[in-house]
């Protein structure tokens, strides 16, 4: 099969971060996001009503808004909901699963911080922090699913997190959807070790 025609779905992808190392290897990358998002340019389709693919899925990438699990989340405004969460979960484990049926999957891969959703998919197969990889951040980050785990780049933790969890605006987007971007160092390792 030619790197052209194995198909790379990044589910609740956005700005398409964890799936660019594929995309630029030349991989069929298709980004899957959620409507009405104001961050992205564009809006290619919603999760919840995805039509697959004609030919055989080689690998998915699934990253839900986390607003809904976060440990953090105190927005008294938008109180938590966990069926509102669940739906977009389930949506992407849903394409899994009929991707699977139709055929077998390389690889697939569901990523959220560290938070509630572990009370509901259970214990991540991996986790990691963006410092691990060379990025800035200490951000825990859990991964489900199915794939050859990366291998962490950087093994010694900083001393201090001073400068490390300095998020910067990327393309002026505020820094709660800048925090939301995988960070290339991990996407560029999870790449390397499931191709």
């Amino acid at each position: 099969m030619n790197v052209g025609d194995k198909i790379i779905l990044d589910l609740c992808g956005g700005t398409g971060a964890w799936s660019r190392p594929y995309a630029e290897a030349g991989y069929d990358v298709q980004v899957v996001t959620l409507p009405h998002l104001p961050l992205f340019e564009t809006e290619p389709g919603d999760v919840r009503d995805y039509k697959l693919p004609l030919k055989p899925v080689y690998g998915i990438l699934a990253a839900p808004p986390c607003a809904m699990f976060s440990l953090a989340k105190q927005n008294a405004s938008t109180p938590r909901d966990f069926a509102m969460g669940m739906e977009i979960v389930d949506a992407c484990l849903h394409i899994v699963w009929k991707c699977r049926l139709r055929n077998p999957l390389r690889f697939w891969a569901m990523e959220n911080p560290k938070g509630y959703l572990r009370q509901f998919l259970g214990k991540p197969v991996y986790n990691f922090q963006h410092w691990e990889f060379g990025d800035s951040g200490w951000k825990y980050t859990d991964l489900w699913g199915y794939f050859n785990f990366p291998k962490k780049t950087v093994i010694k933790k900083p001393c201090s997190q001073r400068g490390w969890n300095r998020i910067q605006s990327v393309n002026g987007l505020n820094r709660k959807a800048t925090r939301a971007i995988t960070p290339l160092g991990f996407a560029k390792a999870f790449f390397k070790a499931n191709r």
